[in-house]
């Protein structure tokens, strides 16, 4: 079945400015600058005139259609968030007997984070991760064995804390038994309120 019209509107906070120009929409806000290109999405933006206001619509859409609707409104949504408060994810080391060595560096051509990981149950391999762009990685001061990932694109701190999470497997071995890794302990922003 086709809905006729569907629509999602979206409020912008003070100190955000929101551009749309032929569905890339770029936001800046106090925290930095933020593109994402929906030009893949037939969906149409519109700025309610003397109002901060952004209508995301919709015309002759199924359901799947609509289903995108709400999630364009979700990532722009988040893209706020980014620029104003930013997102923090935790995480922490799992070593039942060999500890966890992790190293965080950056690399001097591609500006990017990249954090090594030795000594994985006992294993000699090194495992690399290259961080997303605007990844920022740190060792945690006061607490042992976590590391803080902190960015203003949720996808790209999220992704980069997936690619850590998923180097550490632990592969031929029973994994209810074999808890060894790096997981995501704490989700949150920057700026607490």
């Amino acid at each position: 079945m086709k809905y006729i019209y569907s629509s999602e509107s979206l409020t912008i906070p003070e100190g955000v400015s929101l551009n749309i120009k032929a569905r890339v929409v770029t936001v800046t806000g106090p925290r930095g600058k933020l593109v994402r290109d929906f030009k893949h999405i037939n969906i149409s933006f519109t700025q309610r005139p003397g109002k901060p206001i952004i209508d995301i619509s919709l015309h002759h859409g199924n359901r799947k259609n609509i289903a995108a609707l709400r999630t364009v409104k979700s990532i722009v949504e988040n893209m706020i968030t980014g620029v104003t408060k930013g997102f923090k994810y935790k995480m922490r080391y799992v070593y039942a007997h060999f500890p966890i060595n992790v190293g965080v560096s950056k690399n001097s051509e591609s500006g990017l984070f990249e954090v090594e990981i030795r000594n994985f149950i006992g294993e000699k391999i090194v495992r690399r991760v290259t961080m997303h762009e605007g990844v920022d990685v740190e060792q945690s001061k006061n607490v042992k064995d976590e590391l803080v990932l902190t960015g203003n694109s949720l996808e790209n701190v999220s992704q980069s804390a997936a690619d850590i999470q998923q180097i550490c497997r632990v592969r031929n071995k029973d994994i209810r038994k074999f808890l060894d890794g790096l997981y995501v302990s704490e989700k949150g922003n920057i700026v607490e309120e």
